[in-house]
């Protein structure tokens, strides 16, 4: 693991996701992590994704990123800026919120619990990382959901083949 010197939240311009445009992500990395991950994880990582209005995405932003530096979520997370060539909708950015282990389905519910206990209640898909390296995007790709303002998690037949 590699240590992460400074916490984001301390410098104001990198906590404003909507007024950045120089980069494509924010960072924010749990304590003993260092996102994004310079080398391969030991295990295969997945993620929550957030979906959230450009006027909410630097409110929604710093909630997760205080929870995560404060070691509450999974090891890392990220902000789409206004500087990411996103594909959906331009009205919509994602905050992602990673797990360690997708295969870890106790601690993929405890970080789903988590953001719901921070009040994050819209509907939440879960993507593993092998989905994205793969080129999925869109329905169907992800492993599980949650519906909205539960902690319910739905596995789901994406259209990839999930680790085992």
């Amino acid at each position: 693991m590699h240590t992460h010197s400074t916490r984001t939240a301390d410098h104001p311009r990198l906590s404003r996701p909507s007024a950045v445009t120089d980069r494509p992500w924010l960072w924010a990395s749990a304590p003993g992590f260092c996102f994004p991950l310079r080398e391969a994880p030991a295990t295969p990582h997945g993620k929550w994704l957030w979906f959230l209005p450009v006027r909410a995405l630097d409110a929604g932003w710093r909630l997760v990123q205080e929870a995560v530096e404060d070691g509450k979520l999974g090891p890392g997370a990220k902000a789409a800026t206004l500087g990411n060539p996103f594909g959906g909708d331009p009205t919509r950015r994602p905050v992602i919120v990673y797990t360690a282990d997708c295969t870890d389905e106790d601690d993929v519910t405890r970080v789903l619990a988590t953001l719901r206990a921070l009040g994050v209640n819209d509907a939440l898909p879960y993507k593993t990382d092998e989905a994205t390296a793969l080129g999925e995007y869109g329905d169907r790709t992800s492993l599980y959901t949650s519906p909205a303002g539960t902690t319910k998690v739905v596995r789901r037949t994406p259209r990839y083949t999930a680790p085992a």
